[in-house]
């Protein structure tokens, strides 16, 4: 894992007003979100940015890491519907309002786009969960290969 001094380093030169903790290949643990987020606010500290997180669900953990992410200070989320994202997808976006229970957001809207649009959509697009994104996070690496094995006719063994 990477250490402080090259966070400090990467952090600080960001122009943005948001930095933002990418997990992107879905192999972190609730634990290393609270410890980076909270590395993330270390070094910022006093700068006037804030903190984000977007998740990757190769391990279905973008919801709970992006739980974590909140409740250890971030102030962005990302999510989208149904967690329509490039493999494995993302932190779904309906779980993620419903967690937050802002009288701003409106759920039905999304429930109604979900069931209209997402839904008959990924009958087309696979997105989502597969035990070939599972062990791809589980292992740190780059999903190309769960895709390639999802997509192309080799089928993957599990011994």
């Amino acid at each position: 894992r990477l250490g402080l001094g090259w966070f400090k380093q990467h952090l600080e030169l960001e122009s943005g007003p948001v930095a933002y903790l990418v997990d992107s290949f879905g192999a972190l643990y609730s634990e290393e979100v609270r410890d980076l987020i909270g590395k993330y606010l270390e070094i910022l500290k006093g700068t006037g940015k804030e903190v984000g997180f977007h998740g990757h669900n190769n391990q279905q953990l973008a919801f709970a890491n992006t739980i974590e992410a909140i409740i250890h200070g971030a102030n962005f989320a990302d999510g989208s519907l149904a967690g329509l994202g490039r493999g494995a997808g993302n932190c779904p976006m309906e779980l993620l309002i419903g967690f937050l229970r802002n009288p701003k957001f409106k759920i039905r809207p999304i429930y109604h786009a979900l069931q209209t649009q997402l839904l008959p959509m990924q009958k087309s697009l696979d997105w989502g969960p597969h035990i070939q994104y599972n062990i791809t996070g589980q292992l740190n690496q780059h999903p190309r290969s769960a895709i390639g094995m999802i997509d192309g006719d080799e089928k993957m063994r599990i011994t």
